[in-house]
């Protein structure tokens, strides 16, 4: 009966995540106190500290953030949603990744492939919940974990990075073509074959078996509720508004936008 409920053509599960990102406040940290820290992590609590809901079948499912009002002022933090990830749709069985992603009050609709993920499948388990979950890593591109968020400092090295491949090519008489390897970030992924769907949150998918856990970078994507085969059953459909474009060319936009509110406020940013 077990298996019965996950081969069921029906079969549908949803479940919800919570993650967590160090506080990061580099070169400036060193000259705050700890009450300043405090105050500052309390108000960027929001960005640190985030709830996802997947909603899931054998071959769709939909991730989304689970909007959370801000404990003191009672908002939401609409300043960081335009670096956020918005709803996404995917599709594993005709390899299709759809999201809706706002900036600025413009909607746009980010149309792409599913992305190949190069597992490597360990025999290290643990426990989460009730569940036995196997361990699996990887390399990804760090683009395909950022596209939608924009970084003054990732900005600034990318034009460092072409600044001096051009000033190398104008020192030597014989150019030799450079590699130009994408960054890559180490993926930790926690999988349970006990719910046999390869599915998982935001793009991850592909082991035998629901990804519980995943972490990259700093940030850790963790699973604390399961509900299979609810009651009441969302629709797992695509977002449909929005200006279509791809990752890169979503990226490109954002990036190009920045830029100019900065050439407007003066060079300050």
């Amino acid at each position: 009966m077990f298996c019965n409920v996950f081969y069921a053509q029906d079969f549908q599960g949803k479940a919800y995540y919570f993650s967590k990102t160090p506080m990061d406040l580099g070169r400036w940290g060193a000259k705050m106190s700890e009450q300043q820290k405090k105050e500052i992590a309390s108000r960027l609590k929001n960005r640190l500290e985030k709830t996802y809901i997947l909603n899931f079948n054998k071959e769709e499912s939909t991730y989304k953030e689970d909007d959370k009002l801000d404990a003191i002022s009672g908002a939401t933090d609409s300043w960081g949603k335009n670096f956020t990830p918005g709803n996404q749709y995917k599709n594993i069985k005709s390899n299709t990744f759809i999201q809706s992603q706002e900036f600025y009050g413009k909607v746009f609709l980010v149309k792409d492939t599913l992305k190949a993920i190069a597992w490597k499948i360990g025999t290290e388990s643990k426990t989460i919940g009730n569940y036995t979950c196997f361990k699996a890593t990887c390399m990804r591109p760090a683009f395909d974990l950022s596209w939608y968020n924009f970084s003054w400092s990732e900005l600034r090295r990318q034009s460092q990075k072409e600044e001096d491949s051009l000033a190398n090519k104008a020192q030597e008489k014989t150019v030799v073509p450079e590699k130009n390897d994408p960054e890559m970030v180490e993926v930790v992924a926690w999988y349970t074959p006990m719910i046999p769907v390869s599915q998982g949150p935001g793009d991850y998918r592909g082991l035998p078996g629901l990804i519980l856990e995943v972490s990259a970078g700093t940030t850790t994507l963790l699973c604390n509720k399961i509900v299979l085969n609810p009651g009441e059953k969302e629709s797992i459909k695509a977002p449909k508004k929005g200006k279509v474009v791809s990752r890169k060319e979503y990226k490109a936009i954002i990036t190009e936008k920045m830029q100019e509110f900065r050439s407007n406020r003066g060079g300050r940013g």
